[in-house]
C-alpha cells in the first residue's frame, strides 16, 4: 500500500527502520502515469518490507526542491534516512523490482 508523502510525514518515514521508496510525480505527467501502476504493484508486493510513497511535486514543492527533483518521474530509494539510489524517467517493472531488491540488500 502506498502512502502520500507530505511535509508533515516525510521526515518520520525517512527515519523509519523500514526502507522507503518515493515516487515524485505530477498529474499532468505522461511518463508518471505509466510508472504509477508499476509502483502500486511493487508497493503491494513489498508491503511490510519497504514503505512506498507518492509525492506530488506540485503539492509538495519544498520536498522536490530539497532533493533537486528537476525531471519526473523521479524515484528515490532511502535507507537509514539517506538516498541510496535514484531513478529518473519511465522504467519497466523488472528494472524497478531489481532496485527494490537491491534496497533490501544494502
Amino acid at each position: 500500500m502506498e502512502v502520500t508523502i507530505t511535509s508533515e510525514n516525510f521526515e518520520q518515514l525517512k527515519k523509519s527502520a523500514q526502507p522507503l521508496v518515493v515516487d515524485f510525480w505530477a498529474t499532468w505527467c505522461g511518463p508518471c502515469r505509466m510508472v504509477g501502476p508499476i509502483i502500486s504493484e511493487l508497493a503491494e508486493e513489498y508491503d511490510g518490507r519497504i514503505t512506498v510513497g507518492k509525492c506530488d511535486v506540485e503539492e509538495q514543492e519544498d520536498i522536490a526542491i530539497d532533493y533537486k527533483i528537476r525531471n519526473i518521474p523521479t524515484i528515490l530509494f532511502f535507507r537509514d534516512g539517506q538516498v541510496v539510489d535514484r531513478h529518473v524517467g519511465a522504467a519497466s517493472k523488472d528494472t524497478l523490482k531489481a532496485k527494490f531488491e537491491a534496497l533490501l540488500n544494502v
